[in-house]
């Protein structure tokens, strides 16, 4: 038999190395990649896709979105210019941040923080004219604990109105309600130039100097006030009888106003505003503003002379325009 031949075996010296591969040590073996929280960091990691954001091309006889939102009583147009700014406001699912951006609210969503706005055409205009009395506040807040001008308005056909200005809370008098934004806009701003005019009592003789600065004006926090005409009706020892008549009437104006000269004003009321007044309109009480009226403070707010109502025996509106008493409660 051939004897088998043994492979020699090769001794390693120094400088010399091993055909056999090398063995490796733990600390030589790479990391063992494990399913787990600790090994799918990377996994969990999504990049981020960067998308374009789409626009909304403004309508050409659309209706811009500060006047949208003024016409729907959310906010005059100034403060809608804000609440577009701050990105609330989006049409079609899309956020807008243009303020001349022009939408057709029949055709496009508008979204106001998520809550759409339907379109105003659908809604039939109403005016109101309430008698306010003292305690009940000029807001639409939610949260507001006490009595607000529009629940006294217990018309079911109202739908979403607003006060047509203020008056605060110690004064009464005429106030419009309605849901028309433009006509708001027109009866509400100084630079159309609707007029209000107001019964002051004063407590105390107010001498004539102190007239004539109500007249000129007076400097306030936001700058000069009052400017207005001033009629002294009675002056007696202890009180003072004034009619007043303002272009605008800022946050307690009146009563700031004759508190800088040195007399406290103790009854506030407004007697008209505009071409409407009522004296048989009892406080607390609301009625309709009839067309003629409605048509006469337009008239008004584009410089023209208010057309004279003429007494007819004949209802041309089937609506009722008889005072109505509303709740409080």
């Amino acid at each position: 038999m051939a004897q088998s031949r043994k492979k020699p075996v090769a001794l390693r010296g120094r400088g010399q190395q091993s055909s056999e591969p090398a063995k490796t040590s733990r600390r030589d073996k790479p990391p063992i990649k494990r399913k787990g929280a600790a090994g799918s960091k990377k996994r969990a990691v999504k990049k981020k896709t960067v998308r374009g954001r789409r626009e909304v091309e403004s309508v050409e006889d659309g209706i811009r979105l500060n006047k949208l939102l003024a016409e729907h009583g959310l906010a005059s147009r100034r403060k809608a210019d804000e609440i577009i700014l701050e990105g609330h406001v989006s049409v079609d699912g899309v956020q807008v941040f243009e303020l001349g951006l022009k939408v057709n609210p029949s055709l496009q969503r508008v979204e106001l923080k998520g809550e759409r706005l339907e379109p105003k055409d659908m809604e039939r205009k109403q005016y109101y004219l309430l008698n306010k009395p003292i305690g009940v506040v000029c807001t639409n807040e939610r949260r507001e604990a006490k009595p607000k001008a529009i629940d006294l308005i217990n018309d079911r056909a109202k739908g979403r109105i607003y006060t047509v200005g203020r008056l605060d809370e110690e004064s009464k008098g005429l106030i419009i309600l309605t849901n028309d934004g433009e006509f708001a806009n027109r009866v509400m701003h100084p630079r159309y130039g609707v007029l209000k005019t107001y019964m002051v009592k004063l407590r105390g003789k107010i001498t004539d100097e102190g007239v004539q600065k109500v007249r000129e004006g007076v400097y306030l926090a936001e700058g000069k006030m009052g400017q207005s005409r001033v009629l002294i009706k009675r002056r007696t020892r202890d009180t003072s009888q004034l009619e007043i008549t303002l272009r605008e009437g800022k946050n307690r104006e009146i009563r700031r106003v004759f508190h800088s000269v040195g007399y406290k004003v103790m009854e506030l009321r407004r007697v008209s505003i505009g071409n409407v007044n009522d004296r048989k309109l009892r406080v607390g009480f609301w009625r309709f503003l009839t067309p003629a009226e409605v048509q006469g403070l337009i008239q008004i707010s584009q410089g023209e002379e208010p057309e004279p109502t003429k007494p007819s025996g004949k209802k041309k509106s089937s609506r009722k325009v008889s005072p109505r008493r509303g709740r409080t409660s």
